[in-house]
């Protein structure tokens, strides 16, 4: 009997030590905010969690009044601070956040915060028509997200051709019309021939509007300067990618990740380079990868017999942005022997909706990952620790 007691005990304990342990990071209707979209999330070197968020003021529309806002975490997400705004565009659209801690910049042993952001003054379907405008912005952090730096515009450095010159805007066939950051994390190089270089994953539309939305296409941008200059990546050769994710892999090469905006093909798209993200192999559908039509996220979480271990997680459904799903991979992106399924439902309530979309992933340690992601029909971003 004592033994059987024992046994119980210890499979309690085991039970309890691999259990996902979950937190409300944003809550539609609080802090201000009537709905919280698109997270993002880092590990500072002093293991603080800064999630990053867009706090839509007056609704759940992708356009509006809306800023990007942040919480932080001392205790590995358990508990989060108050709200603070990072960015603003008076009371247009600031969103898409994409952070990164450089690691690496001389001028900062302890690391530097950067935010990509953009902004834009017109809804998407009007920028795709030649309307508006959307630009890219970056702001900086040396004290861990207490302050920022002013914001600068990088567009007329990342945007193809020059959206804006001379306070003019020029819109002709091949103008890159819509632009997105990721969303998610941004990643830095830290080891090899590019070590050092920043790169944000990316997003246009190219000319008029086309069916299917084939006038998208996946690209990046990339700094080797710690984000005094930046250059533009190739664009992928399939027609329809859009938001990306990516990562740096071994033998200086960097893989990217994207949303299939066609809907075609319920898969994400994957594409290779071996530059460190200058330019790009031809992309192809990974059928491994499943999903509805959403965001994902992908991160280099450390190595094994010299290649790049890779977590990437997303919606893993073919119908509504459901089952969220951590995958990894031990050979860069080739294969994905785990699967972990990290929220669901089979409510009837939701089956039919959206209950698990946009995520970001984050590194907490040896075999542990902190997941960020919307939830419940978008009505809280949650935070996640999982050991895999």
């Amino acid at each position: 009997m004592q033994k059987r007691i024992l046994t119980i005990a210890f499979i309690f304990i085991f039970c309890i030590s691999n259990a996902q342990t979950s937190s409300i990071v944003f809550e539609a209707g609080k802090e201000g905010y009537a709905s919280y979209r698109i997270p993002s999330i880092i590990r500072l070197p002093n293991h603080t969690l800064i999630a990053f968020a867009e706090g839509r003021l007056n609704g759940a529309a992708d356009f509006g009044h809306i800023q990007i806002v942040m919480k932080k975490s001392i205790d590995q997400g358990k508990t989060w601070s108050a709200l603070k705004v990072v960015a603003s565009y008076e009371k247009w659209q600031a969103g898409n956040a994409a952070p990164v801690v450089d690691l690496l910049d001389p001028l900062y042993p302890k690391g530097k915060i950067i935010l990509f952001y953009n902004t834009g003054n017109v809804k998407e379907m009007e920028l795709r028509q030649g309307k508006g405008i959307r630009e890219v912005w970056m702001i900086q952090s040396i004290d861990g997200g207490e302050t920022w730096s002013p914001s600068v515009n990088i567009t007329n450095q990342v945007h193809y051709p020059n959206g804006q010159m001379d306070g003019r805007v020029y819109k002709n066939e091949q103008d890159w019309r819509t632009y997105a950051n990721t969303p998610g994390h941004a990643t830095q190089c830290l080891e090899g021939k590019y070590k050092g270089r920043i790169f944000v994953a990316a997003n246009h539309s190219v000319g008029p509007a086309q069916v299917h939305f084939k006038d998208y296409v996946s690209h990046g941008y990339y700094s080797d300067d710690h984000g005094k200059t930046f250059s533009i990546s190739s664009s992928l050769n399939l027609a329809g990618s859009n938001e990306a994710t990516a990562a740096f892999i071994s033998k200086d090469r960097l893989i990217l990740n994207a949303r299939n905006q066609q809907g075609n093909i319920k898969s994400r798209i994957v594409a290779y380079s071996n530059n460190g993200g200058g330019f790009f192999d031809r992309a192809y559908y990974d059928t491994q990868l499943i999903d509805p039509v959403c965001e994902a996220a992908i991160l280099n979480i450390g190595k094994k017999r010299n290649k790049s271990i890779l977590a990437f997680v997303n919606a893993s459904d073919t119908l509504y942005r459901n089952n969220l799903t951590l995958k990894i991979s031990f050979d860069e992106g080739l294969t994905w022997p785990i699967s972990k399924l990290i929220d669901a439902t089979e409510n009837e309530h939701w089956m039919q909706q959206d209950y698990t979309a946009y995520s970001d992933l984050v590194k907490m340690g040896k075999r542990k990952v902190g997941i960020v992601y919307e939830c419940q029909g978008y009505s809280k971003i949650l935070f996640k620790l999982v050991r895999w």
